[in-house]
């Protein structure tokens, strides 16, 4: 009997927990209000629609939707035109106009502003490769330089050696030694017109005797040295007297114009101004090529034809470019000319007056450009050029490479020229401004 009673009460307990106190979980299709937790050990199972909602991130961080607003979708990309090849020109760039068919031109090279690294690999570090050093933005004195440079002049045998083996170790005059100063100019290419000059102008100061000793005649020689370079009250570089001023470098094979060119155009391109190259020597493809090569390193542009155009036209291209940027300057190469064949001479002045076609004035420059080792020879070609067309002054390349330094002087006096660069070297610092004291100094000066 009291077994019956102990199951009894146990269903009993049984039906009352199942009943009252067991938890139930929410059906499927039941929803939660906002907040409620689900009873129960195990996670309720979300609803079909919940678990087919993609979850959104926040539009701004730190920020989340209002709860039931759907987030808006972002607006889809419009869609962008193709790029075709052709070249779009801004309306600030054109042409003022028709362009020649065959003008090809390099733009200007994007330079980088960042300065350069301590390590040495900045982007200037190829400027600094292709020079010996930053070139200078003003004149700076360096009479040292133009020393090293005239190392050949002023050996033993060179024009100044000479010239101290003649004076040194005397007190007094000899009677001779204007015929020995004059063996010593002609040997170092003074040119017979200048010697006799120079002979001239100290035999008169020592009849008067204004000579007494070997050092009065030393001075008075260097006096009349620079008397003979200072043909112009403008001494140094060509002014930039014009936008764009027009330079017109001409000359024979192999006298080093494109080099020049180059040279030029580092050095302008450090002083701040905006240079174009025009390529006119279109008969010989090295030297265009060697000119964009320069423009790349420099970051100057390059205006250049097709091969066996007309060189009249690229340089015309060229100065029409340079008006429509607002360029500085303009450098222009010519083919190399032989001054003995009146062919070539007739259609360099021909491209002069297309030159002057494409701007009043211009080319506001005519450099000849004179390879100093050629001696004598030198003079003959430059006075042929003379003839052909109205030069301005000299560039004389390669003076590093003789030791007759005194060419400089016959080329001066001869055809009452100024001597606007000299090159001691194959860097761009290399090439100097021709300023008649101090090349007077570093060539003649006593240490």
């Amino acid at each position: 009997m009291v077994v019956v009673y102990v199951v009894l009460a146990v269903a009993v307990v049984a039906a009352i927990y199942f009943l009252f106190l067991r938890p139930t979980a929410p059906s499927p299709t039941e929803e939660l209000t906002p907040g409620q937790e689900p009873t129960g050990e195990k996670p309720s199972t979300p609803r079909l629609s919940e678990a087919r909602k993609p979850k959104s991130e926040p539009a701004v961080p730190g920020v989340t939707e209002p709860a039931g607003v759907e987030p808006e979708a972002p607006p889809a990309p419009s869609p962008q035109p193709e790029h075709t090849a052709t070249e779009t020109r801004s309306a600030s760039e054109k042409p003022s106009g028709k362009q020649s068919p065959a003008l090809i031109t390099t733009p200007e090279p994007e330079v980088s502003l960042r300065p350069t690294q301590s390590d040495g690999s900045g982007p200037d570090s190829l400027q600094r490769a292709m020079t010996s050093g930053p070139p200078s933005v003003a004149h700076v004195r360096n009479v040292e330089g133009l020393r090293r440079g005239l190392q050949k002049s002023r050996s033993k045998d060179g024009f100044f050696g000479r010239l101290l083996t003649l004076f040194s170790g005397k007190k007094e005059i000899d009677p001779n030694i204007t015929a020995q100063l004059e063996e010593v100019l002609l040997a170092s290419d003074v040119g017979t017109k200048t010697t006799d000059v120079l002979l001239g102008r100290v035999r008169e100061r020592l009849g008067r005797g204004e000579l007494a000793d070997t050092d009065a005649v030393w001075a008075a020689l260097k006096d009349e040295v620079l008397r003979i370079l200072s043909v112009s009250d403008r001494p140094g570089a060509f002014s930039m007297r014009d936008k764009p001023t027009v330079v017109l470098l001409v000359g024979v094979n192999g006298a080093g114009k494109t080099t020049t060119i180059g040279k030029l155009a580092t050095r302008l391109k450090s002083e701040g101004r905006n240079v174009i190259l025009a390529a006119g020597d279109t008969f010989r493809a090295a030297a265009v090529q060697q000119l964009v090569v320069w423009g790349s390193r420099v970051g100057a542009e390059v205006v250049r034809g097709k091969d066996g155009v007309d060189p009249g036209s690229v340089i015309f291209d060229a100065v029409q470019r340079a008006k429509l940027i607002g360029a500085d300057i303009v450098l222009a190469d010519t083919a190399g000319r032989l001054h003995t064949k009146a062919n070539l001479m007739a259609e360099l002045k021909k491209v002069v007056k297309t030159t002057s076609k494409a701007l009043e004035g211009a080319p506001h420059e005519i450099l000849l450009v004179i390879d100093a080792t050629n001696g004598q020879n030198a003079l003959a070609q430059a006075a042929e050029f003379q003839q052909a067309m109205p030069l301005t002054g000299v560039v004389l390349t390669k003076l590093d490479g003789t030791a007759k330094g005194g060419v400089v002087l016959g080329i001066c006096d001869t055809l009452q020229l100024p001597v606007r660069y000299v090159g001691l070297g194959e860097t761009a610092n290399d090439l100097h401004d021709f300023v008649p004291e101090e090349f007077v100094e570093a060539l003649l000066g006593r240490e």
